[in-house]
């Protein structure tokens, strides 16, 4: 098995990350977070994302810096859980991360996937509804395109991540530009009753942060991929920071343009709020072209998070705690072809679902196991006396807030998704203790340089 090379430098690892962060997301989702509160006042879900996505990212740059390894949450969980005193627990964890991902990482890739045939809907009347067959095969096909694009070499990954990035960037700059251009402050006019602190506010919140924070998920695409980084204690911590705070503020910018423009009633039903904002302020013809570049961004995101989840399987069949196969790279172009194919395949089946049910099942499987599972390691990472590379700036004030902040989103999600993401956790806790003892595994080698 080859090494991967450290080639993806600062502005096509920002690149990467922001490519994850917006792709379709805050074009297809602004009617479903209007709808959770009910009105404009939404945007606090916005905000309350924002504090999260920094808090959390803290906790993901210090964790990467730390361990600059490909596979994420995978490389952290087993680490910091393999060096409590119960045998096993840092393998039987770290398979349960891998189980879990193979239900909310394809969901991800996915959702691209499936605003990129939502968005096309605009440029083709019989796909209205979604009830052709052409129409329920599109987002299937966007996952295998994306295949092809990443089936080749890391620096032609990044140089085509940036050029994704161009495009996603200049399609949002175009919206927000013109929003404000036709601003009129009489639609941001939220109802009566819209701040009252009560039950039904509290839970509506619940509903718009788990929303906003699926948009601004990408901010760790980078950590991913940290073993194909440049000088991953400098550029892993700038491009998640520079990510967020930039992402957010194009989103406020862009969420107010278009919801000054369509008032928010109707905004509220629109499936593609974007193209129909365009046509309002500038005619049908440059809708037509707005909606193009919102598929570019669908596919940039599709690329983006397919790139990154074949890196964490690959990782965890590296070292024993998932099929070896997963593990091999191609022999030419030192990339994990078998993990990017079957991860695509998955990811295409994923995409046949409704977009809302798999945008509320990637995020509420997730955070059991990898948001809190890894603010949690990194807890026992800092307890063992592991020496960090980058520290965050009031710890452990940030790494509280955002295990808060998941909790927050976990228990005011549907019942019935809570329940599959319990029902997940279970059964990986039983697979996997069945798998350790079964297969006997050997203890993968420490990755943490005690030295530094």
């Amino acid at each position: 098995m080859a090494a991967l090379h450290r080639r993806l430098n600062l502005l096509q690892a920002s690149a990467l990350n922001m490519a994850n962060m917006v792709g379709s997301g805050p074009f297809i989702t602004i009617p479903l977070i209007l709808g959770a509160m009910g009105g404009p006042q939404a945007m606090v879900g916005w905000i309350a994302g924002l504090v999260l996505a920094v808090c959390d990212g803290m906790v993901w740059a210090e964790l990467a810096t730390a361990l600059p390894y490909s596979g994420g949450s995978y490389v952290y969980l087993r680490e910091a859980f393999g060096r409590l005193p119960i045998r096993g627990l840092g393998q039987i964890v770290a398979f349960l991360f891998i189980w879990q991902f193979l239900v909310s990482g394809t969901a991800e890739i996915a959702s691209g996937a499936i605003g990129f045939r939502q968005y096309y809907g605009y440029l083709d009347p019989q796909f209205h509804g979604n009830t052709t067959m052409l129409a329920h095969l599109m987002p299937p096909f966007v996952c295998l395109v994306c295949l092809v694009l990443l089936y080749r070499r890391i620096e032609s990954v990044g140089k085509l991540a940036v050029i994704l990035w161009v495009g996603m960037m200049a399609t949002m700059g175009v919206i927000i530009f013109l929003g404000l251009r036709h601003f009129e402050v009489s639609n941001l006019t939220p109802p009566p009753g819209a701040f009252t602190l009560n039950r039904a506010f509290y839970r509506g919140l619940g509903a718009a942060m788990l929303v906003a924070m699926y948009d601004y998920l990408g901010y760790y695409d980078v950590c991913l991929v940290a073993e194909e980084v440049a000088e991953p204690r400098r550029t892993i911590p700038r491009s998640i920071l520079f990510s967020v705070c930039v992402i957010a503020a194009l989103y406020m910018l862009m969420n107010i343009s278009m919801i000054a423009v369509v008032p928010w009633r109707d905004a509220m039903k629109s499936e593609y709020l974007a193209s129909d904002f365009m046509e309002k302020v500038a005619g049908r013809g440059a809708a037509v072209v707005v909606t193009y570049m919102i598929l570019w961004t669908s596919l940039a995101s599709t690329f983006a998070l397919l790139l990154g989840g074949s890196r964490v399987l690959m990782a965890a069949a590296r070292d024993g705690c998932f099929f070896r196969i997963f593990a091999r790279l191609h022999p030419t172009g030192d990339f994990p072809h078998f993990a990017l194919i079957v991860l695509a395949v998955l990811s295409a089946a994923a995409s046949l679902f409704a977009l809302e049910d798999v945008i509320d099942i990637l995020m509420v499987v997730r955070v059991l196991v990898q948001f809190a599972g890894q603010i949690v390691a990194l807890m026992i990472l800092r307890r063992t006396g592991a020496r960090m590379q980058y520290r965050m700036w009031l710890y452990p004030v940030p790494a509280v807030i955002a295990l808060g902040g998941w909790c927050y989103i976990f228990f005011t999600a549907k019942v019935a998704f809570i329940k599959i993401a319990v029902e997940v956790l279970a059964a990986g806790l039983i697979a996997g203790t069945l798998w350790y003892f079964a297969a006997k595994p050997p203890a993968p080698p420490a990755l943490l340089d005690e030295s530094n």
